[in-house]
């Protein structure tokens, strides 16, 4: 559903690791704690672009988390200088990144804890289910009801 999505931003993303190597091949270079700085604030926001679109408890997310993989891999061989053929989970772990997963559900939590500081009749809280409004009513266009087939 949202493939057309990912790939687009995805591909951005990948593009701007390629073209974060030529920063590497000036004369000072940068050090890989610039590249993690780098990788944080300059890549992941661009591949992670509206991801609460498409990352939901309901959603397939075995094609998104495949190919941001791929994407977090070849940012940490470039920030390492490492080999193609190292171990994924070891170079993130010197690098000091989580699997790609576990930020998004961290990424979903803080997203979460903003819209429980809206208002009671905020148009997104009547979308969203919340059990523990006294006053709830799910409206016809919930995220539940537009999920369930």
């Amino acid at each position: 559903m949202f493939h057309q999505h990912i790939d687009f931003y995805l591909n951005k993303a990948i593009s701007t690791v390629k073209c974060m190597k030529l920063l590497g091949n000036s004369t000072q270079g940068i050090n890989p704690i610039q590249k993690c700085l780098l990788y944080r604030y300059c890549i992941l926001p661009i591949a992670l672009y509206k991801f609460q679109l498409w990352f939901y408890n309901k959603a397939p997310l075995s094609y998104p988390i495949e190919i941001l993989g791929k994407m977090q891999r070849r940012a940490v061989i470039w920030i390492l200088g490492a080999f193609k053929m190292s171990p994924t989970e070891g170079l993130k772990a010197i690098v000091g990144l989580i699997s790609i997963k576990l930020y998004l559900y961290k990424l979903t939590s803080k997203s979460q804890l903003c819209s429980t500081a809206l208002l009671e009749n905020h148009l997104i809280k009547t979308l969203m289910d919340n059990p523990l409004n006294t006053c709830y009513k799910p409206s016809s266009h919930s995220i539940n009801t537009l999920t369930d087939r």
